[in-house]
């Protein structure tokens, strides 16, 4: 009935706002671009929907936005081969990442005054669609689509992010996958390197007639770079990654049916080392964690339709599902770790496996998520207007049951010795149901100045059923919440003069309760803030923006993975009020002799994020810092591109240091903060021909090791200097 409902609204928008607006003039070519980037369905030239799986376009629309934006085209895709999301995004400005294994297998990613752990308080998309396991109730991304598997990744702050949800306050990213090409064609990327690791990225598609169709294949596996004390196991993993596309266009109307799979067996661990262990040898791995391995798999479908009514009125549909496994069977060492940190001779020797020790526990994180929804659209084009509006009937799950095994160490190996039955919090299930809609309506006030505006409706109501039986025969003790937000927000560009350019926003911000969540409890809500100046001329561009993100109610999730300040791993931690504000800037430049292109882009984000009221109730004081929020972060890609063929590429990031808890500056404690990275990492392309291409790739030109994470359990480094070679052929 929902369903029918939304359907009926949208059409009705869009076959009204069609009568009003056959006459309308014809509109500047600037407006015509970012009107057809507002619509979300335009057609290419051979009639396939690609907008439609684009939330911001080209490198050029993202500065040109009301909001701030980037885009990670497809061209840095393919220069610098990148296999870790995380070294990706830490090329765009606002953007905080918190590593975790090195190997960006699941990231930590926020933006702005959205912290970073397990990317749960941003809004994840691939091709337009959720992707998190499941968005409202569990939105951490154990599950996170292969960067190597990308065309194109885009990033919205600001008001514009509304369009979108169900987070809305740091920003949004979309992962865009290979497209449907126009012609028959293929590419096949492969590269071999150090630690045994090779990846490999395939495709093949084309179109004929009114049809088009791609096929497309990931393969990556590794050692790892870790070594594990006392065993033969390699501390790498093995993924495969598949994705079908089928389209089908005939006159005004358009398909887009995608399916995809992945599986991943990765034999990672939550266990990372003392201080004093990571000083001698940060690529150690503690014989406790040999057995730690996680195995998950992965499938996806869509479907995307679109109809263009008239030529300024069209309406869309999107049905998606998605599944997601997981078991993650690992220890948790964090409390053997911190004690050895303290000084406790007996838990070091534990943990060399010099001594032994009874009753370890492994436990199977064994979840399994399902999401589903659906999405109607209308875009109308009337006078000086361009409107958007639709809704999302949306449904997640979660299904968590988690056995444990016990083992002893025992003349440092583990002995396995019986396996606990799960209940309680290990035996439950969650979930969340919601509806959204939205109204975009981006208005032409004048030739130089556009004002937009956004209006979202948040209705989010979620479940926990907890058992006290392993074979959920009792009757179930029960949470639930509900939460319902309207969530306006506003945003402009004024072009002063041909070069310089004025934008600011005004947003109201929110994060969804999880499925944990109490009648009691309160979802996150913030108003946002942001103004600055652009400036363009020829080959430069320059972007000043300031941000600001005022908390009525800030709170953290809380996971094994990520514990709150006050140590929980489920449920949330509210810390109440809270600013977050800052700088970012961007600048690019291009530079052309007879024989070299040399272009550079520098980026550079300064954040304060801090408590302003203190909360009696959480302990938290005003002027207590946020977590995994660095207050200097920049990042600068320079090339030398000859005309021989043979390019170079530098690419140098910095993180500053981060508070792990809420309030770590008011104490003199070293174990409550991670170090401050800096790497530069080299890539050295020669072609062949015009289809084939060979590099070289250093990562971490000069091996700069620190603690880059202090979670799960213990200090955890980023990925030495390694080395790789590799092939790009296109056919």
């Amino acid at each position: 009935m929902k369903h029918a409902l939304i359907f009926a609204l949208s059409f009705t928008l869009a076959t009204g706002a069609g009568a009003q607006n056959s006459d309308d003039e014809s509109k500047n070519d600037e407006r015509e671009q970012a009107g057809r980037a507002l619509a979300q369905n335009t057609l290419n030239d051979w009639g396939l929907i690609i907008d439609r799986i684009r939330i911001v376009g080209s490198r050029e629309d993202a500065r040109r936005l009301s909001g701030t934006g980037a885009v990670i085209d497809s061209e840095q895709m393919q220069i610098e081969a990148r296999t870790d999301i995380n070294q990706l995004l830490k090329t765009v400005p606002g953007v905080y990442i918190r590593e975790e294994d090195g190997e960006g297998l699941r990231p930590n990613i926020g933006i702005r005054a959205a912290a970073g752990g397990r990317s749960s308080k941003v809004t994840l998309l691939e091709d337009g669609v959720l992707i998190a396991p499941a968005p409202y109730s569990n939105p951490a991304a154990y599950y996170f689509p292969e960067a190597f598997q990308m065309q194109a990744v885009e990033v919205i702050k600001g008001a514009p992010l509304l369009r979108y949800g169900p987070q809305t306050t740091g920003g949004v990213i979309n992962l865009v996958t290979t497209p449907i090409p126009a012609e028959n064609s293929g590419r096949v990327l492969t590269t071999l390197g150090e630690n045994s690791e090779h990846n490999t990225h395939a495709w093949y598609g084309g179109t004929q007639g009114n049809f088009g169709f791609l096929v497309d294949a990931v393969y990556r596996n590794t050692d790892g770079f870790k070594d594990i004390d006392r065993s033969n196991r390699d501390a790498g993993f093995d993924i495969q990654s598949y994705l079908v596309k089928l389209g089908w266009s005939s006159g005004r109307h358009s398909l887009l049916a995608k399916a995809k799979y992945s599986e991943q067996t990765s034999n990672e661990t939550y266990a990372g080392l003392t201080d004093a262990d990571f000083a001698r040898d940060p690529n150690r791995r503690y014989g406790l964690s040999e057995i730690d391995q996680m195995n998950n798999d992965h499938q996806g479908f869509s479907l995307n339709w679109a109809l263009d009514l008239t030529d300024r009125v069209s309406l869309t549909a999107l049905a998606y599902y998605n599944e997601f496994a997981r078991d993650w069977f690992k220890g948790s060492f964090g409390s053997l770790i911190d004690a050895a940190n303290a000084g406790d001779t007996d838990a070091l020797a534990v943990l060399h496996g010099e001594q032994d020790i009874e009753g370890l526990d492994y436990k199977h994180n064994n979840r399994e998520y399902e999401s589903y929804g659906i999405e109607f659209g209308a875009n109308a084009e009337i006078g000086n207007h361009r409107l958007q509006v639709g809704a999302r009937d949306h449904s997640d799950r979660m299904d968590r049951f988690q056995p444990v095994e016990v083992y002893d160490q025992i003349n440092g190996s583990l002995v396995f010795r019986d396996t606990v039955a799960p209940t309680g919090g290990n035996n439950r299930l969650e979930g969340a149901d919601a509806l959204a809609f939205w109204a975009v309506d981006e208005w032409r006030v004048t030739r130089d100045f556009k004002l937009d505006l956004a209006l979202r409706y948040e209705d989010a109501d979620t479940y926990r059923r907890q058992f006290s039986t392993t074979d959920r025969s009792d009757e179930p003790s029960r949470r639930s919440s509900t939460a319902s937000e309207w969530l306006p927000g506003a945003s402009f560009t004024w072009d002063m003069n041909d070069q310089f350019q004025m934008l600011g926003g005004v947003h109201r911000g929110f994060a969804p309760l999880s499925g944990g969540a109490t009648e009691n409890d309160e979802p996150e809500t913030s108003v946002n803030y942001e103004f600055g100046f652009r400036y363009r001329q020829a080959d430069s561009f320059l972007e000043l923006v300031g941000f600001r993100s005022d908390f009525q109610n800030q709170a953290e999730v809380c996971s094994v993975a990520t514990p709150c300040s006050n140590g929980a791993t489920s449920g949330n931690f509210v810390t109440g009020e809270a600013i977050v504000q800052g700088v970012e800037f961007q600048f690019a430049r291009e530079w052309y002799t007879d024989s070299l292109h040399i272009p550079l882009s520098f980026n550079y984000t300064w954040t304060q994020a801090e408590i302003s009221e203190s909360n009696p109730v959480t302990g938290v004081s005003d002027g207590d810092e946020l977590a995994d929020i660095p207050d200097n972060l920049f990042s600068l890609r320079l090339g030398l591109e000859h005309t021989s063929g043979w390019d170079n590429h530098f690419v140098a990031k910095y993180m500053a240091e981060t508070c792990v808890q809420v309030g770590c500056n008011r104490a003199d404690e070293p174990f409550d903060r991670t170090e401050s990275l800096f790497v530069v990492d080299w890539i050295s392309r020669y072609a062949l021909t015009e289809a084939m291409t060979v590099f070289v790739k250093v990562d971490n030109l000069f091996d700069e090791q620190v603690i880059v994470s202090r979670l799960p359990d213990g200090a955890r480094p980023n990925k030495p200097r390694t080395g790789s070679v590799g092939l790009d052929y296109r056919f």
